[in-house]
């Protein structure tokens, strides 16, 4: 089993920033990915942003290019998701992730484990 534990969320102004972190923990071992996914009221949940457990390849949703970075600290087993330029669509339940597999690492039905979630909400 992995357990993942997020950290980070809040309220924020529309155009300010937040980080996100998530600490995992237990056999990460056989961890491929490590993603962010966030879902708002009403909405399915939605990919935002992955990186290879080693850290080599990175994945944005087009919405969040050029705005959102993810990364991860190996020492720390811990993977971060640096949120700038926010918006008031940005509001949603954010939620860390991890796939023990190699494929489709949008698609959230391939994430194996699941932390409980970061409510962040950006005023306008």
């Amino acid at each position: 089993q992995v357990q993942l534990v997020e950290s980070g969320g809040g309220l924020v102004q529309a155009g300010g920033s937040l980080r996100l972190d998530c600490a995992a923990s237990g056999r990460t071992f056989n961890i491929y990915y490590m993603a962010w996914f966030r879902q708002a009221p009403g909405k399915e949940r939605e990919f935002q942003a992955a990186i290879t457990w080693n850290g080599g390849r990175s994945y944005y949703a087009d919405s969040v290019k050029g705005r959102f970075t993810i990364s991860r600290d190996n020492a720390k087993n811990t993977v971060y998701l640096q949120m700038n330029s926010l918006k008031p669509e940005d509001t949603a339940v954010y939620y860390c992730a991890a796939s023990r597999y190699s494929d489709y690492v949008m698609m959230s039905d391939r994430y194996n484990y699941w932390g409980q979630g970061t409510q962040v909400t950006v005023s306008s």
